[in-house]
């Protein structure tokens, strides 16, 4: 068996067992190969046969493996058409509707943020585009990962020019300070987000939310049960008539109830 067909082998095994889907691993499975390879070394294992062998004697292994298995590509204003219909479509109509739910606070929740990317995106977005038009609402952004080297990233948010590139010229040159090579968010940019350690497999951390954007995340990589199981989650963590924001390839399970799709966009939901 060639290399690749027994890293196709083990991963169809595994996957399944953490609530995973090998589809979405298909395209980038490169990065998860890489880490488990270093896992292999440490752990002095000659090959994938033995890790499969110690995942059984060793269960706690498991865990160890699903934080191998976490895919972190991620860059600002990735799938810039998502942005563009939050500012001209789904903003507006969460303003018009605060008279009815309460509040002058546009609370956000970023699931699966990474280091920080998709947020940062949002508050600067926020400032550059939607505040003159908004001056009395607050935008609050609450932004969560399982990995805290990753938030810990995020909190310091310096960048390579390479995560920034899809940033219109003058945001990025507004919000950002170029420093030994790297791109360094301005602190008042920074001020609306708020990051937590968190499971987006558990409970949700927060209620009555305007806006939830899970993106390139639970539609792409989980197993469709657990799909279904945290969208109920989501939904419930919506206030009525919030939205939901998925990648822009990904689509809520078929028979998903109490979310209607935007018109001409199967990633965006607005709760019903």
């Amino acid at each position: 068996m060639t290399a690749n067909l027994q890293w196709t082998a083990f991963l169809q095994w595994a996957l399944p067992q953490l609530r995973m889907r090998w589809p979405g691993f298909r395209k980038v499975r490169t990065q998860v190969q890489k880490r488990i390879h270093k896992r292999l070394q440490v752990l002095q294992l000659a090959d994938l046969a033995a890790y499969r062998h110690y995942l059984v004697v060793h269960p706690e292994e498991w865990r160890v493996l699903d934080t191998l298995c976490r895919i972190t590509i991620s860059r600002f204003y990735r799938d810039r058409r998502i942005y563009e219909l939050l500012a001209e479509q789904v903003i507006p109509r969460l303003v018009e509707q605060m008279p009815r739910v309460g509040g002058r606070k546009l609370r956000i929740w970023c699931a699966g943020c990474s280091s920080g990317e998709e947020p940062y995106s949002l508050a600067i977005q926020w400032a550059m585009q939607l505040q003159q038009q908004y001056p009395d609402i607050t935008p609050q952004i609450l932004a969560t990962d399982t990995d805290p080297q990753l938030l810990q990233r995020a909190r310091v948010a310096c960048y390579p020019y390479s995560s920034l590139k899809d940033l219109p010229v003058a945001w990025r040159e507004s919000a950002f300070a170029a420093q030994a090579g790297r791109y360094c968010l301005k602190a008042e940019y920074k001020c609306p987000v708020v990051f937590v350690e968190h499971d987006v497999r558990g409970p949700v951390p927060a209620t009555a939310l305007s806006l939830i954007l899970c993106r390139n995340l639970v539609y792409t990589y989980f197993e469709t049960d657990l799909q279904y199981e945290i969208t109920q989650r989501l939904g419930d963590a919506l206030q009525p008539g919030g939205w939901l924001v998925l990648g822009s390839h990904e689509a809520l399970p078929g028979d998903v109830r109490g979310f209607t799709p935007l018109s001409g966009n199967r990633a965006i939901y607005q709760k019903t």
